[in-house]
């Protein structure tokens, strides 16, 4: 049973109206209007914070000092099954074989490495025992400690997919293991014995060669970095003879092309010309399309492989959890790695909850931090800036940059030229094409950009970020 309210007088719907509806009235008058909305516009905090220089020639060399660089990189590996295999081509990028290219002997040194698995906590190498064997990590990850200043052990770094030890060893005859190398998770490394190598070495005068110039190289290093040593005298006193110096630059410095992202912008001229109240059709285009073009740029800045960030930290500065999730440690490594001035952590907004999550659980709560007018999580002082390019995977993992920006730092800049034809935006230009026989106008929008990494230490990345892990 319907209970009415008599305080609420009845509406009879077969009655007739005794006054203009709303809808009716609504077809004489103004209707407000928003510009029209786009969710794919984000804040872009990376073109927004480079440092923008100027390109007039459309390409940007690097001048660095030259190093003795006796290589440092990944190798990869081919998957059958269950069975793995490193590509003898990879085996180049082990600091040995650097810039060896011959195939017969990277293809007989390939077959001679052995498919090991170990289980989490399990020792591959102890303290200690004999160095005589070369390690290839899979897949997996492991931990490397050594024995600290009073008794107790140091952790010395972690190692994942790609990486390498113990292979310099097999040119430097016996020696012993200065730590211990221990899983993390399960792992699937290749191994090299040193009777294999000594073989082949044997085989091979090219190879013999090889190892004789990496000798040499590494006799020439001389920083930490790999750069020729600048003689100088200090603290000394009276009239010694003092050093003689210089400073030798790369032979082949490299060389930043801009990058061009373009499309074509279609408006027909009765749009253009009936439809521009109260806003202009073809501004309104343009305005939506340009925006797609910067979140393009944006992602091209990161992930692009010949000049994306993410494709040109240094091997060195390539960093990996810890644990998988990234954790309050993970963040000082990353700060250890880029400790001359860091300007931001760069993340995907996943990540940065998924490190809100493990300060959590510390019970550690950041302060937040003002910067360019917004108020933005930090760690250290350092704004941590959110930014969807940076792709997380199937299996839920993604990366944190932290970068030092800027020309006079020596850091990350962005590159550009300016004063293009029919220019709207620094770098960014608009160009009338045609109208078509379909009374159709088309308009090529180009932006033509690039970044670079001035120094090595200026950008690092925390690899393999887990955001998804339960518990």
């Amino acid at each position: 049973m319907t209970v009415t309210d008599p305080a609420v007088p009845s509406v009879d719907e077969d009655s007739p109206q005794q006054s203009l509806s709303t809808r009716a009235a609504r077809n004489l008058a103004t209707t407000t209007k928003s510009v029209p909305q786009m969710q794919a516009i984000t804040s872009r905090w990376l073109p927004r914070l480079l440092p923008w220089v100027e390109a007039s020639g459309g390409a940007y060399r690097v001048n660095r000092r030259l190093s003795y660089a006796v290589g440092d990189g990944r190798v990869t590996f081919v998957t059958t099954a269950d069975r793995v295999e490193v590509i003898p081509a990879e085996l180049a990028e082990l600091p040995i074989l650097r810039g060896f290219d011959d195939h017969d002997v990277l293809a007989a040194l390939a077959g001679r490495f052995e498919q090991r698995d170990y289980e989490p906590g399990e020792v591959i190498v102890e303290f200690g025992s004999s160095s005589d064997q070369a390690f290839l990590i899979a897949h997996g990850k492991v931990g490397k400690v050594g024995p600290g200043e009073y008794g107790d052990f140091t952790n010395l770094g972690v190692l994942a997919n790609g990486d390498h030890f113990g292979d310099e060893s097999l040119v430097d005859g016996q020696s012993i293991w200065e730590y211990t190398v221990r899983a993390v998770t399960h792992c699937t490394v290749l191994v090299l014995e040193q009777r294999g190598f000594d073989e082949l070495l044997e085989q091979s005068a090219a190879l013999r060669e090889q190892i004789e110039a990496y000798r040499a190289r590494r006799l020439a290093a001389g920083n930490e970095h790999g750069e020729a040593e600048i003689e100088l005298a200090s603290g000394h006193t009276g009239e010694p003879e003092l050093p003689a110096t210089f400073v030798d630059y790369e032979l082949s410095p490299r060389e930043y092309e801009l990058s061009v992202a373009q499309t074509v912008l279609r408006v027909h001229t009765r749009v253009a010309d009936l439809y521009n109240k109260p806003m202009n059709q073809t501004e309104q285009q343009l305005r939506l399309t340009i925006e797609a073009l910067r979140e393009r740029q944006e992602s091209e800045l990161l992930n692009n492989a010949e000049f994306g960030l993410l494709h040109n930290a240094d091997v060195k500065q390539r960093l990996h959890t810890r644990t998988g999730p990234p954790t309050p440690d993970d963040l000082d490594e990353l700060l250890a790695a880029v400790w001359k001035e860091p300007a931001f952590f760069l993340a995907h907004p996943q990540a940065i909850a998924a490190f809100g999550r493990e300060c959590n659980s510390r019970g550690i709560y950041p302060a937040g931090t003002e910067f360019h007018g917004h108020h933005v999580p930090s760690w250290r002082g350092v704004p941590i800036l959110p930014s969807n390019k940076i792709p997380v995977s199937p299996t839920r993992t993604s990366s944190i940059l932290l970068m030092r920006v800027g020309e006079q730092n020596q850091g990350v800049i962005g590159l550009h030229q300016t004063g293009l034809p029919d220019e709207v935006e620094p770098g960014l230009s608009v160009r009338f094409m045609s109208i078509d026989d379909k009374a159709i106008i088309s308009y090529l929008v180009s932006a033509y950009f690039s970044a670079a990494v001035l120094v090595p230490d200026a950008l690092a990345v925390l690899e393999h970020v887990e955001i998804g892990r339960e518990g």
